[in-house]
C-alpha cells in the first residue's frame, strides 16, 4: 500500500512524509479471525461469521471535577494522524475529531487508543441499544407516516445499507446553584365602577417588588458538541439515560464510527449556563402571578460542578432526493437514537402528490361551487 495510493483515499488530507505511523485496536475472533463487532442488544462483541461472543468488563462511569476542563490538554495537539490498518496494513487517515473509522479498504472498525486521542479524553459512553436493523425499522415506519414523502424514499428505507452508526460526542453538567434576585413584575387588573347609574369595567396595572433567594439543583445538561448534528437534533432524540452511562471502553466502539468534539468543554459550559440562567428565571417568575416582566436581576452561583465528556448514539441516514423536473440533488438527513428508537429528520416533499392534492382540493371547491349554483 503506497502513500499515494493512501492518499487518494483520505480527499482532505495531505501526507508529508513526516507522520508516524502507528497501529489502531480492532478485535478479531479467537476462533475463525474475523472481525468482532459490538452487538447491541447483547452488550457485547460477537462475531457475525461463526457467532462466537465474548464478554468484556462495564462499569458505570465517575463525572469528573470541572477543573480537569482547564487543564492543558483540553486542546488539540494535531490536525491528522496516519495509522496503519491493524486487518490489512493500509494506511487510515484519521483527523483530529475522529475516534473509530471504518478502513476503506477491508471495512475493519479501527479504534484509537485512548493514549492517542487529541485534547480531551471521553470518559463516558452511552452504548447502542438498537440494532441497525431496527434502527431502519424505525425509520421506515417514521417515513410511512410522511404523507408526502416520496414513494422512492419509503422504498429505499426498505434496503437503507447505508444507515450507519455513529457516537456523538456530548458534555453534559451537574451543578448546585444558589440565586439571588429583585425586579419588579406588572399585573393587570379588572373593577368595576358605578357611572351615571351605569356599571362600568374598567383595567388598571398594578407594579410589585420581588427579591428573594432561590436554589436548584441541575443533573446531566446536555450540550451537544458537534457541529455534524445541532442540538436541536440531539434534544428531540433524548432522553440517551445518560445517569447511567458506562466508562469508555474501545468494545462499545468496535462496528460504530466516533467522533470527538468541535466545541470544547469550556464552550459548552458557556452554553450550559444559558441553559441554567433560562432555567432558574423560569422557576424564579413561576412562583408569582404576573401579566408581565417589568425587569428582573438574577445573580446565580455554580456550585459542586460536575462534568462528563461522553459519547452518544445516533443511527444517520442519508437521502439524495432528485426533483424529476430540474434534477437537482438536496441530500435530506435523518436521525435514530441508537439508544430509544426516536427519529429526527426532514422528509423530501413529492410535487406529485403535492399537485395530486391540490387538483383534488379544486375538484372539491368547482364541485360545490356548481351544485351551489344549481340549487338556487
Amino acid at each position: 500500500m503506497t502513500e499515494s495510493s493512501a492518499q487518494t483515499d483520505s480527499e482532505n488530507y495531505v501526507f508529508t512524509g513526516r507522520e508516524k505511523e502507528k497501529n489502531t485496536e480492532i478485535a478479531k475472533c479467537p476462533n475463525c479471525g474475523a472481525n468482532m463487532l459490538f452487538d447491541p442488544e447483547k452488550q457485547l462483541l460477537r462475531c457475525d461469521f461463526c457467532g462466537t461472543e465474548q464478554a468484556f468488563e462495564i462499569n458505570n462511569n465517575e463525572e469528573q471535577n470541572f477543573e480537569k476542563l482547564f487543564e492543558n490538554n483540553n486542546t488539540w495537539s494535531e490536525e491528522t494522524h496516519v495509522f496503519s490498518c491493524s486487518n490489512c496494513g493500509a494506511k487510515v487517515v484519521i483527523s483530529k475529531q475522529e475516534i473509530s473509522k471504518a478502513c476503506p479498504f477491508c471495512g475493519t472498525s479501527n479504534v484509537l487508543e485512548t493514549s492517542e486521542l487529541a485534547g480531551l479524553k471521553p470518559n463516558a459512553v452511552v452504548p447502542f441499544r438498537i440494532s441497525k436493523e431496527t434502527a431502519t425499522q424505525k425509520a421506515l415506519n417514521w417515513a410511512r407516516k410522511k404523507f408526502f414523502a416520496p414513494r422512492r424514499f419509503k422504498k429505499y428505507l426498505t434496503h437503507a445499507d447505508d444507515i450507519t452508526g455513529t457516537y456523538n460526542p456530548a458534555f453534559t453538567f451537574d451543578t448546585d446553584t444558589v440565586s439571588t434576585y429583585h425586579g419588579r413584575l406588572a399585573r393587570t387588573e379588572t373593577y368595576t365602577v358605578r357611572r351615571n347609574g351605569r356599571t362600568e369595567t374598567r383595567t388598571r396595572t398594578v407594579y410589585f417588588n420581588i427579591s428573594g433567594v432561590y436554589s436548584m439543583f441541575f443533573d446531566d445538561i446536555l450540550i451537544q458538541a458537534s457541529s455534524r448534528i445541532d442540538q436541536k437534533t440531539v434534544d428531540k432524540l433524548q432522553p440517551f439515560d445518560t445517569n447511567n452511562s458506562k466508562e469508555y471502553a474501545e468494545e462499545f466502539l468496535h462496528g460504530y464510527g466516533a467522533s470527538q468534539y468541535t466545541r470544547d468543554g469550556k464552550e459548552c459550559w458557556g452554553l450550559a449556563r444559558k441553559v441554567i440562567d433560562k432555567r432558574i428565571r423560569s422557576g424564579i417568575l413561576s412562583k408569582y402571578s404576573y401579566s408581565y416582566v417589568d425587569y428582573l436581576n438574577v445573580s446565580t452561583e455554580c456550585n459542586d460542578i460536575k462534568f462528563k465528556y461522553l459519547l452518544l448514539p445516533i443511527y444517520v441516514g442519508k437521502f439524495d432526493w432528485k426533483k424529476r423536473a430540474d434534477k437537482k440533488s438536496k441530500i435530506y438527513n435523518f436521525f435514530v437514537s441508537g439508544f430509544n428508537g426516536k427519529v429526527v429528520g426532514k422528509a423530501p416533499v413529492s410535487p406529485l402528490k403535492v399537485g395530486i392534492l391540490t387538483l383534488g382540493i379544486m375538484a372539491l371547491v368547482a364541485l360545490a361551487v356548481w351544485l351551489g349554483i344549481k340549487f338556487i
